[in-house]
């Protein structure tokens, strides 16, 4: 198993294992050289979301960092974003299990450098070798670390983070705003309804009940039409959908209708930009961001920066550039002088935060931010995942770029997690964009599927 866009990922018990957990923290231990903590030992902090799987997941990582002489501490179930400000604030490594977006039955690890950042591809690339050269089974018998596992909320760091992001207001208030909370069933299930309230606003917790196989299941950010009801149902004025592990989000507005994170980034970069506080006036994309994005962008002067998709390839970009705003359009959004990945919670702040400030419905927002050109999105799935996928395909692409001229994009891609071809088609219709996604979906499936 080698490492996707965003730490490795598959089915549990299957396609990953317990053992392999072990070999890679083995593996990370042994590259990253974690910062040594008061005590003079490494440290790694785990956390993990609500699936059935975690638990062991979380004890296989546990023991393999410990058989390096690593301290690890146990952070319980909590949101990605919580682990990346714990090892940042603490120094140190930094180990989530959760497949994210994922349903139950698929589990993952993402890994985080001392510090909080995810690995760099270069990082990630030593630590596979590591892997290759340690066999099932192969531990030092020489350095024995230890678990502790934390107990007492303060010490999970909930409360903490809670104060970081709601730092992000500023002392302002989300008073009288009522919003629909879904949690997707997922690691924020406390944490991010917990923020809200203490931010002042009115919330709605759906979703929130997990039982170990209902993550994601028909709701969260990858399921808005879920939250989208709930926020008619009880008259709302916003609605924010986590996924399983909180790192993203996707909002609708008082209607129902979605808004995505290419409207998210879109509005946080204008509002930062009318503050002076977007650096050098400019943000940072992926290939996916919607083309209407770029164009609303250059409307207003603010530079757009693109990257390939994951989130850890915006914030190298972040990073080059010393810049502060970044994300993608399947809602992670780094705020980067607040945090080292994307947070579904922040970014639910301060997209609320505009809206308490201007005093103008989400949907005003949204739609005096930026037009999507209608986007169709295809996923082929594939016998095996095809790396190179852009360069087999590149004369089927051509022809449809060249039908499209200046007024579309073609965007074709391998998952990074899965075995499946994005094939993603912007056009001046939809209809235009459905009939060339679907003769491209048509050729990869004949001759990958």
């Amino acid at each position: 198993m080698k490492f996707g866009t965003d730490g490795v990922r598959g089915v549990a018990h299957e396609e990953l294992t317990t053992e392999f957990a072990a070999r890679l923290a083995r593996a990370a231990s042994r590259v990253l050289a974690p910062v040594a903590d008061r005590s003079g030992a490494p440290v790694v902090l785990i956390g993990g979301d609500t699936r059935e799987s975690t638990a062991a997941f979380a004890d296989a990582l546990a023991a393999g960092f410990a058989d390096e002489g690593v301290e690890v501490r146990h952070l319980g179930v909590v949101p990605t974003p919580l682990v990346a400000f714990e090892a940042q604030r603490l120094g140190v490594m930094g180990a989530m299990v959760s497949a994210s977006h994922n349903p139950w039955n698929d589990n993952g690890i993402k890994l985080f450098a001392p510090g909080g950042t995810k690995l760099a591809d270069d990082v990630e690339a030593r630590i596979e070798v590591e892997l290759e050269s340690s066999p099932a089974g192969d531990a030092s018998d020489e350095r024995v670390g230890f678990v502790r596992s934390t107990g007492r909320r303060d010490e999970h760091g909930e409360d903490r983070y809670i104060e970081h992001v709601l730092s992000l207001l500023d002392g302002r208030s989300l008073d009288g705003m009522k919003v629909v909370l879904d949690v997707a069933n997922g690691a924020a299930t406390h944490v991010a309804p917990d923020a809200l309230r203490r931010a002042g606003a009115d919330v709605v917790v759906v979703a929130a009940d997990p039982d170990g196989r209902n993550i994601n299941n028909g709701c969260g950010a990858t399921h808005p039409a879920f939250v989208a009801a709930a926020v008619l149902e009880h008259g709302a004025d916003v609605g924010i959908a986590l996924d399983g592990d909180a790192d993203r989000l996707i909002a609708v507005d008082h209607r129902g209708d979605v808004v995505d994170g290419d409207h998210v980034i879109a509005i946080c970069a204008l509002d930062l930009r009318s503050r002076g506080l977007l650096v050098d006036d400019t943000v940072v994309v992926t290939v996916m961001t919607n083309l209407g994005f770029r164009l609303a962008m250059a409307d207003a002067r603010i530079a757009v920066v693109t990257t390939g998709v994951g989130d850890r390839y915006v914030l190298e970009a972040l990073d080059a550039g010393g810049l502060s705003l970044g994300g993608e359009q399947s809602g992670h959004v780094i705020f980067r002088e607040r945090a080292t990945t994307g947070d579904g919670l922040l970014t639910a702040l301060a997209l609320l935060d505009v809206v308490a400030r201007s005093g103008r419905p989400l949907a005003d927002i949204a739609h005096a931010a930026m037009t999507s050109l209608p986007q169709v999105l295809v996923n082929v799935r594939v016998a095996r995942r095809v790396p190179d996928v852009t360069e087999q395909m590149a004369a089927e692409v051509a022809v449809i770029e060249s039908e499209l001229g200046a007024t579309g994009r073609v965007l074709l891609r391998a998952s990074g997690t899965e075995p499946l071809i994005r094939v993603m088609v912007e056009a001046p219709t939809l209809e235009q964009a459905r009939a060339c996604a679907d003769r491209l979906a048509e050729a990869a499936r004949s001759r990958f599927a």
